[in-house]
């Protein structure tokens, strides 16, 4: 018969304490997160020596109490900090200072070689434009 190994999760502060046991052993270790702690109970079965053991991740001594709680925080989007919109028509200064100092980029593909933008010669004034009417003939 197969013995099952634990994997035993309690909360302390921040972190999470692991124990995991089987095969007559137990290895402790401890993560930052629950997230952490289900991959380093993994290292600590790998530890163990029994890569096709069945692992029962237990939290308050519950498989279901584990589940939610690692699945809850894998599911979970991180906090991040509101979002600041700025009022209508108003542009931060230094998108204006820089838009204006900067000229947009072509993507490489509607970039001209660079031997050709070497032979652009400098803009040039218009030719002076003749009259329409045509000049008499003696």
């Amino acid at each position: 018969m197969v013995e099952a190994i634990t994997a035993t999760y309690v909360q302390e502060d921040a972190d999470w304490a692991i124990t995991v046991s089987g095969h007559g052993k137990e290895l402790t270790a401890r993560a930052p997160g629950i997230i952490a702690a289900r991959d380093r109970a993994d290292q600590l079965v790998e530890e163990l020596g029994d890569g096709k053991a069945t692992v029962v991740h237990l939290l308050n001594g519950s498989a279901l109490d584990f589940t939610s709680a690692y699945m809850t925080a894998r599911l979970t989007l991180p906090k991040l900090p509101p979002l600041e919109v700025p009022p209508p028509g108003s542009v931060p200064k230094q998108q204006t200072t820089e838009a204006a100092e900067k000229k947009p980029q072509l993507p490489p593909s509607k970039q001209l070689p660079k031997a050709v933008e070497d032979r652009k010669a400098p803009a040039e004034p218009a030719p002076a434009a003749e009259s329409k009417a045509p000049a008499k003939q003696a």
